[in-house]
Order: C-alpha cells, then sequence, then structure tokens
C-alpha cells in the first residue's frame, strides 16, 4: 500500500507562459478601464471636443516605453492625437499586419446610465463604460499584447503595427485618414489589418457558436436633397412650395427598397449558417429565413442591399412664411461595386423636383473571405473555443479599414469575444450602459495575443 504525499495533491505548477499568459489577461482587463476612464468623447464638432484623444494617446505612448518599445505620437490638430507603433517580426518579406482600434468614443448625453459611463466598474463579472466595446477594449488588448511581447521577449512571425488612432466616429478624418494621406511610411509594407467590427460569438446552432469576421463592410456616403421655389406668406400657398416638394423626394427615397446584392462575404456567411440551421437562404425565403438567426438577423439583413436614409431636415423658421428653400441630409451605406449603381438609382427616385449633391464618399471594402490570415483567426479560436467557427460576413457600417484600403491593406473585422449566447455584442455600440463580459476581454487577450503572434 502506498501513501500519497501532500506534494502529490497540490495543483500543479502554473509554467512560465501560463504566468504570463495569466498576467496579459488582468493587464487587458486593467488598461481597458484605465482607457474608459479617459473621457474622449468625439462630437464631431470642433469646438465641443476636448483634450481626451490625447491623453488617451499619451497613455498608451507612456505605457509601451516602459517596457523599451518605441511609438510615434502623432497630433495634427491640438487634442486629436494618435500613437504608432511597430514590433519586428521574425520575417519581414511576409509584409506588416496593422492591429489598430480607436481611442474616440461617441457621446454619452441624452441617454440614461445606470452605471457612471467612464466610471469603468465592475458588476457581476460585467465591465460598464463608454468604449467598453466600442471600442477601447481592443485597445486595451492589443496594449497589453504589445507590452508581453516585449516583456517575454517574443518574436512575432511578421512585422506588427499597433495603431491607436484619433476621430474614427466622425469618419476618421483627424485619425486613420489623416495618417493614411500624410504619413503612409508608418504603415509600409502592410498587407492586411485587423480592427472592429467582428470576432464577437453568436450561437451558430448545436450549442456551437461561430466567430464573425468581417471581410468586407459598407462605404459611407453623404447626401443633400434641396428644393427652392418663391418665399411668400403661409396664407398664400403655392405652387412651388419647396418644403412639399421636398418632402415628396423625402418619402420616396424613404419607402424604396434597394434590390438584393449576394456579395462574397454575404454568401460565405449563408452558406455556413445555412450548412448548420438547415436553410437554404434562397432568395424568394432568404429574408424569412434570416429572421430564423435571433438578433444575428438585423445585423446581416442590413448588408443585403444599399441603403439611403433621410436623417436631418431644415426648411423654414416661422410658422406664417413659406421658406424660399429646404433640404434634407442623406445617410447612404452602399455595397462593394455598387457606387454607380447607387448613384444613378438615387438619382432616379428624387426626381427632377430637387437638387441633389453629394458630400464624402468613402468607397466599400472587400478582403477575400479565403485569405491565410481567416486560417489564422481559426485556429486561435480553436485554441480556445475548440468547434467553434470562424465566418465571414459583411459589416453594415464602416471603420478606419476604409482609410487603410487607400494603401492597398485589406481590412478585417475581428475582436475575438466569447460571450453569452443571447447577448448581443453589436447592440452595445453606442448604447447607454454599454457592457462587455470581464471574461470576455479575457478570451480576446488570449486569442489575439496567439493571432499577432502567429499570423
Amino acid at each position: 500500500m502506498t501513501t500519497e504525499s501532500p506534494t502529490d495533491l497540490r495543483t500543479p505548477t502554473p509554467t512560465l507562459r501560463e504566468l504570463a499568459l495569466t498576467t496579459l489577461q488582468e493587464e487587458a482587463v486593467a488598461l481597458t478601464r484605465e482607457l474608459i476612464r479617459i473621457d474622449s468623447v468625439n462630437t464631431g464638432v470642433a469646438e465641443t471636443i476636448g483634450d481626451g484623444e490625447t491623453r488617451a494617446a499619451l497613455l498608451v505612448r507612456d505605457l509601451l516605453a516602459e517596457v523599451g518599445i518605441e511609438a510615434e505620437l502623432v497630433e495634427p490638430r491640438p487634442g486629436r492625437a494618435s500613437v504608432v507603433a511597430r514590433i519586428r517580426g521574425a520575417h519581414p518579406e511576409r509584409g506588416a499586419l496593422v492591429a489598430h482600434a480607436h481611442l474616440d468614443v461617441v457621446p454619452v448625453e441624452g441617454q440614461e446610465w445606470e452605471h457612471p459611463p467612464f466610471g469603468a466598474e465592475v458588476h457581476d463579472g460585467w465591465l460598464y463604460g463608454r468604449g467598453a466595446v466600442d471600442m477601447k477594449n481592443f485597445a486595451g488588448t492589443i496594449l497589453a499584447v504589445a507590452r508581453h511581447f516585449a516583456r517575454e521577449g517574443i518574436v512575432p512571425e511578421r512585422d506588427l503595427i499597433f495603431a491607436f488612432l484619433a476621430d474614427e466616429e466622425a469618419g476618421g478624418v483627424w485619425g486613420g485618414g489623416w495618417l493614411v494621406d500624410n504619413r503612409p511610411d508608418l504603415f509600409a509594407r502592410a498587407t492586411d489589418a485587423l480592427s472592429e467590427v467582428g470576432g464577437f460569438s453568436v450561437p451558430l446552432g448545436d450549442g456551437r457558436r461561430a466567430y464573425l469576421a468581417a471581410t468586407s463592410e459598407k462605404g459611407v456616403a453623404w447626401a443633400t436633397l434641396t428644393a427652392r421655389g418663391r418665399a411668400g406668406h403661409g396664407s398664400r400657398p403655392t405652387p412651388d412650395n419647396p418644403v412639399v416638394r421636398l418632402s415628396r423626394a423625402v418619402a420616396a427615397v424613404g419607402e424604396h427598397r434597394f434590390p438584393i446584392v449576394r456579395t462574397a462575404a454575404v454568401d460565405a456567411f449563408l452558406r455556413s449558417f445555412g450548412a448548420a440551421r438547415g436553410l437554404a437562404f434562397e432568395d424568394e425565403t432568404l429574408e424569412r429565413e434570416l429572421d430564423e438567426l435571433g438578433f444575428v438577423s438585423s445585423l446581416v439583413s442590413a448588408s443585403l442591399r444599399n441603403t439611403v436614409t433621410p436623417t436631418v431636415l431644415s426648411a423654414g423658421g416661422k410658422t406664417n412664411i413659406i421658406p424660399a428653400e429646404a433640404t434634407a441630409r442623406l445617410d447612404i451605406r452602399v455595397l462593394p461595386g455598387q457606387d454607380d449603381a447607387l448613384r444613378d438609382e438615387l438619382r432616379r427616385i428624387v426626381g427632377d423636383d430637387v437638387d441633389l449633391r453629394w458630400g464624402r464618399w468613402w468607397s466599400a471594402t472587400e478582403a477575400d473571405v479565403d485569405a491565410p490570415l481567416l486560417r489564422i483567426l481559426q485556429s486561435a479560436i480553436d485554441a480556445e473555443d475548440p468547434g467553434a467557427q470562424v465566418v465571414p460576413y459583411l459589416l453594415p457600417a464602416s471603420t478606419d479599414n476604409k482609410h487603410f484600403a487607400r494603401l492597398g491593406i485589406a481590412g478585417y473585422g475581428f475582436v475575438p469575444l466569447r460571450v453569452p449566447d443571447g447577448f448581443d455584442v453589436f447592440g452595445q455600440f453606442h448604447a447607454a450602459d454599454e457592457r462587455i463580459p470581464v471574461s470576455a476581454v479575457e478570451f480576446s487577450a488570449r486569442a489575439t495575443e496567439r493571432i499577432l503572434r502567429t499570423a
């Protein structure tokens, strides 16, 4: 008869790598919280934007310097700073991978928050705060990964460019867009980029999870409709009242449904979910069958067609005066390759009674749904969530990837987050009481470390 010694019953001693990964997870959470506590609200109006982005950028720069990583802080306007750093890889000839996150967040005014938006409080395992999902969680995570690589002497497979950007929430004019136009040298030899919006888990079926990878994203554009006529007294209606003519055009835009276009990313999504759910996803039944996917449906449905949404109306200033002019602003989301078709169709919809003028126009991005990087993402998810599947999809919004696309950099949206099956991560963007499970940030740190180390 043998007797086990107390030593035999002890918990196995963690390896040095396991200890380092534990530190990485803890730091990803801590840095995310520290960034959330910096009020870096981007109102989109220069006069009302403070120095929050620069304060966040200085924190990032100093934390990188603390572990010996040299980073460049670029501030094209006071308060609008970005930070870029490069870590050399073992195979620089393979091109660099950009990991980027924006440091600005949207406003919180007009929303009712149960927890303070810049408190970064943790309650029952959930981290609350503006930026918890969009997207200081990834900024904190990639910052923690960069520090982890430096501490542990890890050399990634390829060059990594870490970019922490200003102004994404207002189009990236003073952030990613400005850097691409004025400092493309910071992204020399980059071929791929990794950022929002994707990587979060959704129910796939049979108890398995899918992790959505945005291989494409809609373009975003703005346009203005203007109707003009004779000003006059409200008691004497005129046949060319610009308010009436503009209203007809706006109603026509609001009622119009553009045709379904099945892009490569949409088809890749439908194949994966169709196989898992036993759905055919034929054009005739597509939208009805998408409804069976729960909250995922609204995300994918918005990626099926071009959309034009009236958002701002302006006319007159006094009830008894017919104005000489009325305007409407339109938010446009356009699928890859559909720019000219959308312009022509919108012109036809609004008719000749109003003037149509185009504002900013950023075309859609489209990366390869079978790219080698997707296999790296799948490998990282396999290690953390065996049996899960990375599924391409088309993001119906736009990110800073649209700017990097102008440098020939293929952009992918993948912030790995394992969340409860009923939790709609995309629904947290810009919402009150924005929140994320602490465990999801820890999962993100482990998976992102593997992705950036092996990509």
